[in-house]
């Protein structure tokens, strides 16, 4: 059977799609080959890779990575998680499905150091739950 493949993009590829990566890789099985990318990469953010380490996934070796546009094309499921990279993502084929989640840029949080790290585990969890409602809608077996 071949694998599935799966894109996340974000315009920095940096906090979101990198944590949606992490929780794919994590969750898929070796079924999927799991990606992200972004618009204008902007390395890994490390709250991004510490929030993750909380959740017991390693993401600190993960790569920010621009969009590569032949890439993109063969995938299976692209999913962009912010409204600009909706927007400016490239047109993809027609067999290529595409989903949105409009998820709040944690890296854009004010306040305290406690307040920012809230905000970057609300958008984790969000990102672990709708990557697990992927996973019941594309069963890896």
């Amino acid at each position: 059977m071949d694998k599935k493949r799966v894109m996340f993009l974000c315009t920095g590829n940096s906090c979101r799609s990198q944590m949606a990566e992490g929780f794919a890789r994590a969750l898929f099985g070796n079924n999927w080959e799991v990606y992200s990318a972004g618009i204008e990469p902007a390395g890994l953010n490390p709250r991004a890779i510490e929030v993750m380490r909380e959740a017991g996934i390693d993401i600190s070796r993960q790569t920010s990575d621009h969009i590569d546009i032949e890439f993109l094309e063969k995938m299976d499921l692209v999913v962009t998680l912010c409204g600009d990279a909706e927007e400016r993502c490239p047109v993809t084929p027609p067999n290529v499905r595409r989903i949105h989640w409009p998820l709040p840029d944690p890296a854009k949080a004010k306040g305290t150091e406690e307040e920012i790290m809230a905000q970057f585990r609300r958008v984790r969890d969000e990102i672990r739950r709708r990557v697990e409602e992927l996973l019941e809608e594309y069963p890896s077996s």
